[in-house]
């Protein structure tokens, strides 16, 4: 379609967690059920169970199921398969995590809308009988810090709001993100949207990302994100993982340092396989995961446009990638990219309602769009309206001129895009944040060798249009 081409939020916010446990032994592998309220806010609260097999066999599966209190739902959850009856929540293996060995654990999380906690437990269908203050943490990511147990009759004003900001950058007011309900959330539960710009590829145009270059797009261009689009192919990572791997690293850090957000983007579009691929970004996304998941700026977008394949295929791919990034980073937002060039399938003759039928079986995901205004408009727009109404959407990239991201700049259909995604609060980077010499490239020709990128000075007519529009105030409630 186009050119030549974390921390749980206790941890993240220092707030007094709440938590309660509910214990109960059971025949053959005395299974226990944990369930620990990690951050909670006005509106709600964030909390991780573990099913621990205190015996020495494996547990070959379980099930654990929740009774909610009226006026509270659970809006989403990770690791684990989610299902609901009336007031009943049920979770089951995500798949991946339904054997526990002997003297093991597996766990999940749920976002809750409403403060009241569970009101009954029933672990493999066996009731939770009793109330222990555990004596250990319980299992958990390496990076989130132990919380304080209290009795699970803890009052619902016991909840903290997340602390105020400490700071103006988008990462210092919006903290780590997550997904309700169609939209990105930030730290407080209310929906926001992120505006920023993309990367070239890397091994193209390196020299365009410095401290210098991230300062103009962080505090001349008030940008909120930096998508980090690394190439598997065309002389990318599959010719030096290693390397690349670590100049993804390193502009994760400029990033965070500006406060500006990261997407890493696994850069896939010859072949439009994702599952050639496959191995590779296991490999990659195990490392970045792990180097990076106590930072809150980071979003992990793991296929960029596929195509030539079907959905059932982009999904395989994005059910035996996602595991190895929750194993490190559990409350990472990824991305999933969507098929004919991420485009929800309308660039293949199909629609967003084979996404919305069959969608990706984990949560705190997104769904990729693209565009390229001079080519893509009013029926793409309309797909777009109709899917953000079930998906949450992110145009991971688009550009203001035609899909082979040169030409002249389509003014008029770049605005009437740019508007639809504010209305509907749909996150977006904008390509390219380069010197190229194609209509896409933000910067003029030559840019990149000098020192200056603040200004209009240096921006062709795409770059002076995305930063009149980026430039605009944001708009992230915490309250």
């Amino acid at each position: 379609m186009k050119r030549r081409a974390k921390t749980i939020l206790a941890a993240a916010l220092a707030v007094a967690a709440t938590s309660f446990a509910a214990f109960v032994a059971l025949p053959a592998n005395a299974e226990t059920a944990t369930v620990t309220v990690a951050n909670s806010w006005s509106s709600g609260y964030q909390a991780q169970v573990t099913v621990s097999n205190e015996s020495s066999t494996a547990l070959s599966t379980w099930r654990v199921e929740l009774v909610m209190p009226a006026g509270t739902t659970v809006g989403q959850a990770w690791n684990t398969t989610m299902s609901v009856s009336g007031s009943t929540y049920t979770f089951t293996p995500a798949g991946w995590n339904a054997t526990i060995p002997g003297n093991s654990a597996a766990s999940f999380g749920f976002i809750a809308n409403g403060t009241g906690r569970p009101t009954s437990c029933l672990v493999n269908g066996k009731a939770c009988t009793g109330t222990v203050t555990p004596t250990s943490s319980p299992t958990r990511s390496p990076h989130v810090p132990p919380s304080p147990s209290v009795s699970p009759s803890v009052s619902p004003s016991a909840s903290v709001s997340p602390s105020s900001p400490t700071g103006s950058t988008p990462v210092a007011i919006n903290g780590q993100l997550r997904v309700c309900g169609n939209f990105l959330c930030n730290q407080y539960g209310k929906p926001i949207q992120l505006r920023g710009m993309s990367t070239h590829g890397l091994q193209w145009f390196a020299d365009c990302y410095n401290g210098t270059s991230l300062d103009a797009l962080a505090k001349d261009w008030n940008a909120d994100l930096f998508r980090i689009a690394m190439y598997v192919q065309e002389g990318g990572y599959e010719t030096n993982p290693g390397g690349f791997t670590s100049q993804v690293n390193n502009l994760v850090d400029l990033a965070e340092a500006r406060g500006m957000y990261a997407m890493i983007d696994f850069h896939i579009l010859n072949p439009g396989d994702p599952a050639f691929n496959l191995e590779r970004a296991k490999t990659f996304f195990a490392q970045v995961s792990a180097r990076n998941a106590a930072k809150k700026n980071v979003i992990y977008e793991i296929a960029n446009e596929p195509n030539g394949v079907s959905w059932a295929q982009i999904k395989n791919y994005a059910e035996q990638v996602i595991p190895v990034i929750r194993a490190n980073d559990p409350d990472a937002v990824v991305i999933v990219g969507t098929r004919g060039w991420s485009s929800l399938g309308v660039s293949e003759g199909s629609t967003s309602a084979e996404i919305i039928s069959n969608p990706v079986n984990a949560s705190n995901i997104m769904y990729t769009f693209h565009f390229y205004a001079a080519s893509h408009k009013d029926n793409y727009r309309a797909e777009v309206e109709r899917a953000a109404a079930s998906l949450p959407l992110f145009v991971t990239e688009f550009g203001t001129v035609t899909y082979t991201g040169d030409g002249a700049v389509d003014t008029a259909s770049s605005n009437a895009w740019l508007d639809l995604l504010d209305r509907l609060k749909i996150g977006y980077a904008n390509w390219t944040f380069s010197d190229a010499g194609e209509g896409s490239g933000a910067l003029k020709p030559g840019t990149c060798s000098g020192s200056t990128y603040a200004g209009t000075g240096v921006l062709t007519e795409s770059g002076n249009l995305m930063r009149s529009r980026i430039r605009t105030a944001d708009n992230f409630p915490t309250a």
